[in-house]
């Protein structure tokens, strides 16, 4: 009586050693790109609390001392440790901050590595105060109110830009003062106007007919 062969025991081993190493390469993959995305998270957040300590050391209002100094902060459910550095520039009262920062948590050989991130800024006490004479761009955009309700569209206020109250009112083609008014070329008075006495063919009696007594 024949008997249907099956796997043996040494291919069953060879499948099962095939399919270790590929979910090893897999498991290897995504633990890679948990890794990626942790880090990019942690990266994100240390560039957040280094801005976060720019801003707050401007709205301190107090000069920063140049030099080094440093400390601890709990953010997104984490301690950071940060790093912030002035230093003076060669424009008198302008200073430059570079903060750096990283977790409080790692590891690391010396003090200047394992920063995630170092953020930049300006601080200066040289501003002047405004002075009042800087043009209001945003009062153009105004358009003066119809009497029925409404705005007039493409009308300038009063004062601005392109309004009557900086030019002077304009007169149309045709109107009085402008192309193909009276007073200019074409107007009564002017050349080819009928003026009685000058002109060949008028009605001045002794100018142009022929005396009836030569």
């Amino acid at each position: 009586m024949k008997r249907d062969r099956g796997f043996t025991l040494i291919e069953v081993l060879v499948a099962l050693a095939i399919v270790a190493v590929g979910m090893a390469a897999v498991m290897r993959t995504l633990t890679s790109s948990a890794d990626t995305v942790f880090y990019l998270r942690d990266k994100t957040f240390a560039q957040w609390v280094a801005l976060n300590q720019i801003a707050n050391l401007r709205l301190s209002g107090q000069v920063p001392a140049v030099g080094n100094s440093d400390g601890d902060i709990d953010y997104a459910g984490r301690k950071w440790h940060w790093r912030e550095e002035v230093v003076a520039s060669e424009v008198p009262g302008i200073e430059r901050i570079d903060v750096k920062v990283r977790p409080s948590d790692l590891k690391v050989a010396d003090e200047d590595s394992g920063w995630y991130t170092t953020a930049s800024g300006i601080y200066g006490d040289a501003i002047a105060a405004p002075r009042g004479d800087t043009p209001d761009w945003g009062s153009q955009l105004l358009m003066p109110a119809l009497p029925g309700g409404g705005t007039t569209p493409n009308a300038a206020v009063p004062g601005t830009i392109g309004s009557q109250g900086a030019t002077g009112p304009q007169s149309p083609l045709g109107s009085p003062g402008g192309i193909g008014s009276q007073g200019t070329i074409g107007s009564p008075g002017t050349l080819g106007s009928p003026d009685p006495g000058t002109s060949t063919g008028s009605s001045d009696p002794g100018s142009s007919d022929p005396d009836p007594g030569q």
